[in-house]
């Protein structure tokens, strides 16, 4: 008999599914403490949680029989994925439980926001009776925008469509020819914000999204554009917008997320042009039935050795070929990652060759996989080891694998080439030993990079002076350099320097240092 411990609420009908399908004890206990779940969990098989329990390393490591933990849910911050997988037990959750809830959400507010809807009702039971206020605009025919085709954007470009309206996008992980099968035709960023009438944001939120709408698009968008964003708080600047919507540079906005939340403070509640809902974006029944019936059917599954659909951490494999491969599994996701922060252009295929010994007796399979998940999980919160190289393919990125017995400079090399419009991005990795894992080359010049934690990449001028002026600045803003490492062609020619720092780069302090003579490109990279 499974023992199954609830620690978060969760829908009765999930708890049905645990129940009816016999040979599962459920236990219901809510509100532990961190020193109860300690406890606890030692005497059960499956954990299930929603974003209140903390799933800590020590909570972890007293789970003697764990076999599964279920997130009813996507986000996963609350559990420690590394020391679930280093003791060999699943994680699993549901990216896609809450999909037509966020794009039925987001078509709400865009109608509410075209037609003034909450405004009029507000002075209509104030006993007023003022139409010529509220007039709206129509969909029909306008040009709608998105930003991010994952699976909540192309079920929203879905819903736009019916209602007659152009559809545009940007997503560098799709191919045109792919965006063209739902119908969107592709643009850049800048273009997006030029022509759309109304914009709609479905990314994650991470170091390259935040405030990544700010003054600079406000002045690209039309003043009768408007902006949607049910997606995650801090990828629009809020200071920014307040100017923006004060002064009619745009028509509207309706934000269900905010970057500080509860946001009953905001100034941008003082303003008639926009729209806001307090993150109501999966607050449905449906979808909360949906969540709690798809994660206890994926424990399920996971407790009687059937296949999970959405695995978090590595699947289980052989252990001696995970002693073997475990190293190359984590470099290639780290490769994956940089790819995706670094590359430029719109993704149209990715190779992969393998070179040396160990590759050419060793199944790659996993190692393929694992630099898949790692390069969209910057761009997508629901990819895991188990869909990433469907999704790959459903945006019509093709992904090839060679290998060669040559050994050249190191045993056991791994080259990765990301092919878009705008050119080849290589990214090279090896590994010595099982836990030292590196880049040594970064498109034409090479170097000895530990990929991990927060890293400035930097094109600049091959001269004296440029190191210390980089030091510099970050000493002036209190960030930390951990280590360093530069690659180079000749003297005097272009170089770049990778620099490893302790915390986050603010945004201002990267302009800052791309607006120095000698540099050319400065890019944060988190791993």
């Amino acid at each position: 008999m499974n023992k199954v411990l609830v620690s978060d609420m969760l829908s009765q009908q999930g708890l049905d599914v645990l129940i009816k399908s016999g040979n599962f004890t459920v236990d219901v206990a809510l509100d532990l403490t961190h020193k109860e779940l300690i406890e606890r969990i030692p005497d059960y098989d499956a954990l299930l949680i929603r974003s209140g329990t903390r799933v800590t390393a020590d909570v972890i490591d007293s789970a003697t029989h764990l076999k599964v933990i279920g997130r009813a849910g996507v986000g996963v911050d609350n559990i420690d994925i590394e020391a679930a997988t280093r003791n060999g037990i699943l994680v699993v959750n549901t990216p896609t439980g809450n999909t037509i809830a966020a794009a039925e959400h987001t078509i709400a507010m865009l109608l509410a926001l075209a037609r003034n809807i909450v405004p009029a009702g507000i002075s209509l039971k104030n006993r007023t009776w003022e139409r010529n206020d509220f007039i709206g605009v129509e969909l029909y025919g306008k040009i709608f925008g998105t930003i991010g085709l994952g699976r909540i954007g192309r079920e929203v470009t879905k819903r736009a469509q019916a209602f007659g309206m152009q559809l545009i996008a940007y997503d560098p992980f799709i191919t045109p020819n792919a965006a063209e099968r739902i119908g969107v035709r592709l643009v850049d960023r800048e273009t997006l914000f030029k022509e759309s009438d109304y914009i709609s944001i479905h990314t994650i939120l991470d170091a390259e999204t935040y405030h990544s709408i700010g003054i600079a698009e406000f002045e690209l968008m039309k003043p009768t554009g408007r902006l949607i964003n049910c997606a995650r708080g801090g990828i629009i600047d809020e200071t920014a917008l307040y100017v923006a919507l004060k002064e009619r540079q745009i028509a509207g906005a309706a934000l269900d997320v905010f970057e500080h939340e509860p946001a009953t403070d905001s100034p941008l509640l003082e303003l008639d042009n926009f729209l806001a809902l307090p993150h109501l974006g999966a607050s449905t029944t449906e979808a909360q039935e949906h969540v709690a019936v798809e994660v206890s059917q994926q424990v399920i599954n996971a407790l009687r050795g059937k296949p999970v659909a959405n695995a978090v951490n590595q699947p289980k494999i052989d252990p001696r070929v995970f002693e073997i491969l475990g190293p190359y599994l984590e470099l290639a996701e780290k490769i994956g990652s940089f790819h995706s922060q670094i590359v430029e252009g719109q993704m149209s295929a990715i190779k992969i060759h393998y070179s040396g010994a160990l590759f050419q007796k060793e199944d790659v399979t996993p190692i393929t996989v694992a630099l898949q998940k790692g390069l969209l999980s910057p761009v997508l919160s629901e990819v895991n080891y188990v869909n990433a190289p469907f999704l790959v393919k459903q945006r019509g990125i093709s992904v090839t694998e060679t290998k060669s017995d040559s050994q050249a400079d190191f045993a056991n090399l791994m080259t990765v080439t990301i092919i878009t419009d705008k050119g080849e991005t290589v990214l090279a990795g090896t590994t010595f030993g099982k836990k030292d894992i590196r880049i040594v080359r970064i498109n034409q010049l090479h170097l000895n990079a530990t990929p991990e934690g927060h890293i400035l990449l930097i094109y600049n001028r091959d001269q004296p002076g440029i190191i210390g002026l980089i030091g510099t600045i970050l000493g002036e803003h209190k960030i930390n350099i951990a280590d360093m490492t530069v690659g180079r062609s000749r003297v005097e020619d272009v170089a770049f320097t990778l620099i490893n720092v302790d915390s986050l780069v603010p945004r201002d302090v990267i302009q800052k240092i791309a607006a120095q003579e000698k540099i050319a490109y400065v890019k944060q990279v988190i791993l």
